[in-house]
């Protein structure tokens, strides 16, 4: 629904209707969605981040709402809106959302084990990340599909032993699975899988050679790269997207 608005005070006045509406819809009618939509809005026009994080928090915990565990593990991970980040809490929050079946979450998850040092005082633990990678692509989430083919085209080693130069992997190098993982993230419109695509096609490898799907993947990924360069993003009532 378009809204015609041509002057500073009908801004204004806008602004402070939406807030009570969705004030209304989240703590008089107690409807998920909408408490996600007023966090949102403390977050983007009141820059009320402290709130926001409450209601997050609490739409996440009282009403088992994903996105907005998503986001207060977000709020964790950098100490926005809160005293300071805490890895843990972080964690926490993700995993509820991946539970709830927000593949964000699921993928944030992931990526704190496969990456933790364990001084945040998450584990490091790259085969649980990468099944929470794997339900995560699974689920549609283009960048788990992305960081999945990256972890097959390299291959993930093990943390050494002290004075040990050995060389051992956690998760082998697997081309195959590397293209496969490409070509569904490619699918799902990420622009970098498209371009491991092309490259993948031009020297052969996890698939046949062809330069024809080389030059087309390419050409795919810098499409994708113009429209994000031109795109004008809105993420204000993303609470609104389907999960």
């Amino acid at each position: 629904m378009s809204v015609d608005i041509k002057s500073e005070s009908e801004v204004k006045d806008y602004i402070k209707n939406l807030g009570i509406e969705y004030r209304f819809g989240c703590y008089s009618e107690k409807n998920p969605e909408v408490c996600h939509l007023l966090a949102d809005f403390l977050e983007s026009i009141k820059k009320d981040y402290e709130k926001a994080a409450k209601v997050y928090k609490n739409n996440c915990d009282e009403f088992k709402y994903g996105k907005s565990c998503l986001k207060f593990g977000t709020y964790s991970l950098l100490g926005k809106g809160l005293p300071k980040a805490d890895f843990v809490n972080a964690y926490g929050y993700f995993e509820k959302g991946c539970n709830l079946n927000d593949t964000e979450s699921c993928l944030n998850q992931g990526l704190l084990l496969c990456t933790s040092n364990d001084d945040k005082g998450v584990p490091h633990d790259v085969i649980t990340g990468l099944k929470l990678l794997e339900k995560a692509c699974s689920g549609k989430n283009a960048n788990a599909c992305y960081y999945l083919s990256g972890m097959y085209i390299a291959g993930v080693r093990k943390k050494p032993e002290k004075d040990s130069k050995v060389v051992d992997f956690v998760i082998q190098k697997n081309m195959q699975k590397a293209f496969m993982y490409a070509m569904d993230g490619c699918n799902l419109g990420n622009m970098y899988s498209c371009a491991n695509l092309s490259q993948m096609y031009a020297k052969g490898d996890g698939v046949e050679k062809s330069k024809e799907l080389a030059d087309r993947y390419k050409k795919l990924a810098i499409d994708m790269q113009k429209e994000v360069e031109n795109a004008k993003t809105l993420t204000f009532q993303e609470g609104l997207k389907p999960t």
